[in-house]
């Protein structure tokens, strides 16, 4: 079950492109905070576009914007971003997600629409999840210094078959 749905039945959608302006409710947004382990989502808005194409496709093309608060990987410090984030995908009939079709020179993946229905909520949550940083910093916050085991201390694992072999 998303934390966002937003579903559209595929066979209701108008022959050219239909905007969808989404917007998630703080009980959505502290749901999603939790499963991305966010400290908080304190917004998350699209706008997605639908259009269907020939062969019972559909193109929805999004832009979210987003304010969320991450850990910091070094202080853990709490990090404010906003993120601003766009993405196009293509949907089809129910499958199993391997089918690809050539649009515009390229090949594309094309996502199953489930039951005829497309969830543009988590479609969008899927992007946020990509669009954020892994390793967030704190303003002024160096990253950890790489620091390798003193001479003494670093032992190669044939030192010890060495020794092995020097007393059988």
């Amino acid at each position: 079950m998303s934390e966002f749905p937003r579903p559209v039945a595929v066979d209701r959608l108008p022959t050219g492109p239909t905007v969808r302006e989404i917007a998630a409710e703080p009980a959505e947004r502290a749901a999603l905070a939790r499963r991305l382990g966010l400290l908080s989502l304190d917004r998350l808005e699209a706008r997605v576009t639908l259009e269907p194409l020939a062969g019972g496709l559909v193109r929805v093309d999004s832009l979210l914007t987003a304010d969320v608060v991450q850990e910091c990987v070094v202080s853990l410090e709490p990090v404010a971003v906003r993120v601003e984030d766009r993405a196009s995908l293509l949907y089809g009939e129910d499958g199993d997600g391997a089918q690809e079709v050539v649009l515009s020179g390229e090949a594309e993946p094309v996502e199953p629409a489930v039951g005829g229905t497309i969830d543009i909520g988590e479609a969008v949550a899927q992007q946020l999840s990509l669009a954020l940083d892994p390793f967030p910093r704190a303003p002024g916050v160096a990253p950890p210094e790489a620091t390798a085991p003193a001479e003494d201390q670093a032992e190669s694992p044939f030192a010890a078959l060495a020794r092995w072999k020097e007393k059988g």
